[in-house]
């Protein structure tokens, strides 16, 4: 069957304050849809992938019109829902293909996500590799999707929810992901300061976690961890270095979950002296200067701590499972062993104060890693805070919102003006400190390096001309 995935047209502004959108917008290569698009391919389909990331909605439809594909799947995240929508309403005054959305919005949300919107066929829940494959098989019998597991169709009237399917144990029956439907894979950048080579490939060498953080949506619905085998990986890293990719980034939420395994994959990329630069992510009581300093060697330029909080109770409010003296042992033997840190702070947690919020900032202040960003807290469907949002505060109802950026969580100890300024205070506190600036500019290498300075200088431009603004109006924390 001809098939097209999607991934809905969006703009930068969709999800970043209008005034910084292009200074923090970045791209990641679409994971999940590659792999499912591998899978068909597979299975004998041919299939094309549309991003608009990089189209306008109406480029999107005029390809799909132009390819004539008998299924279209569509990936749809929560704040993208509403554009999936769109996407499939307009697919459906182009064409009679079958319409399918998958991702993580309708696998959470389910048949609730389907029951008002008549131009979505389907909905695939949780991992869509086989899934899809088993849907269109039914699909080129001339047969419904009844009983294929893990989904959800319209019958008519009827919402139709199949027996879930379980997930998938043996990750290296999996194709790797079909990296050459991007267009361009140069487009594709993670955040700025993120990446020191282009163009960078996104690698998953495993899927899950096991953590019980209240923020986190799991696919799959489990707390656990599956691996790949260390051989697997590295097959796949030397096919990206065969298809040109010069830098990977790890994208596993428990990358370093098994030490040993972690350390061997970094031990074989050294051995087999492999062309690439890479950047991962940890959680800080899973690593040691040992691990880090093996990272090191074999190419690893830097790492992600989601520190999240710098008051310990409102790390155990949210599940965090780490604590304040592991933050700071974690950067610590980072910075030894050589790596650039980056790391991540969350204001809006349940029960935080803005007292408290402030603290959170000297507490980045305090670890002084290269990069920091920080977010709102964000109820996404299908995580404990989604179903305690309206005990523990106050949800938006706008998916917009969802996006680590809009405030779409307000604990009931905060206003969500106190959050937007928190971060307007949290981003000029931190970036603008001479000493932090200095380092900067003596560490700018490369053409990159310096754009990234001078969007960041942008960005503190505007941080400080609204900041100035909220000061002549008189807006100020009625808690200071």
């Amino acid at each position: 069957m001809k098939v097209a995935l999607v991934m809905p047209s969006w703009l930068p502004e969709d999800i970043f304050p209008t005034k910084t959108a292009k200074a923090q917008v970045n791209y990641w290569q679409p994971l999940g849809v590659l792999y499912v698009a591998a899978a068909l391919r597979e299975a004998g389909h041919k299939v094309r992938f549309f991003d608009g990331s990089f189209l306008n909605h109406r480029e999107v439809i005029d390809r799909i019109r132009s390819f004539k594909p008998e299924v279209v799947g569509i990936y749809a995240n929560t704040p993208l829902w509403p554009k999936a929508v769109k996407t499939a309403r307009d697919v459906k005054r182009v064409s009679d293909a079958t319409v399918f959305v998958g991702g993580p919005y309708p696998s959470a949300m389910g048949r609730r996500a389907l029951e008002k919107q008549g131009d979505i066929d389907a909905l695939v829940v949780g991992e869509g590799e086989i899934t899809m494959c088993r849907a269109l098989e039914r699909l080129e019998r001339g047969h419904t999707l009844e009983g294929v597991r893990g989904i959800v169709y319209r019958d008519g009237e009827r919402v139709v929810s199949n027996p879930p399917r379980k997930p998938i144990e043996d990750l290296d029956s999996l194709p790797f992901p079909a990296r050459d439907l991007l267009e361009d894979k140069n487009l594709y950048v993670p955040p700025a300061g993120t990446y020191r080579r282009k163009p960078v490939a996104i690698v998953m060498t495993s899927r899950g976690c096991n953590a019980r953080c209240i923020y986190c949506y799991q696919l799959t619905g489990e707390r656990r961890i599956r691996y790949r085998s260390v051989d697997n990986v590295l097959a796949e890293i030397e096919e990206c270095v065969e298809q040109g990719y010069r830098e990977i980034r790890f994208l596993d939420d428990t990358f370093c979950g098994d030490y040993s395994r972690a350390k061997r994959i970094a031990q074989e990329m050294r051995r087999r002296g492999l062309d690439v630069t890479w950047f991962v992510s940890a959680r800080v009581n899973q690593v040691d200067y040992e691990l880090l300093r093996t990272f090191r060697s074999a190419g690893c330029w830097a790492i992600f701590f989601g520190a999240e909080s710098g008051v310990q109770k409102n790390l155990n409010a949210i599940k965090k499972g780490i604590t304040l003296e592991q933050t700071r042992r974690a950067v610590r033997a980072a910075k030894k062993a050589g790596l650039r840190v980056v790391t991540a702070f969350i204001f809006g947690i349940p029960g935080e104060t803005y007292e408290e919020a402030l603290r959170t900032i000297d507490f980045a202040i305090e670890l002084d890693p290269d990069f920091v960003n920080f977010h709102t807290m964000t109820p996404f469907p299908g995580t404990e805070l989604y179903e305690r949002a309206s005990e523990l505060g106050h949800a938006s109802h706008r998916l917009e919102d969802f996006t680590f950026e809009g405030a779409a969580f307000i604990p009931r100890t905060m206003t969500k003006e106190q959050i937007e300024e928190l971060r307007r205070i949290a981003f000029r506190r931190f970036y603008s400190r001479p000493r932090y600036i200095l380092r900067r500019i003596l560490g700018i290498r490369t053409l990159d390096d310096m754009k990234l300075i001078t969007r960041g200088l942008k960005s503190l431009f505007w941080i400080w001309v609204r900041e100035d603004v909220f000061r002549v109006a008189g807006s100020r924390n009625p808690n200071r």
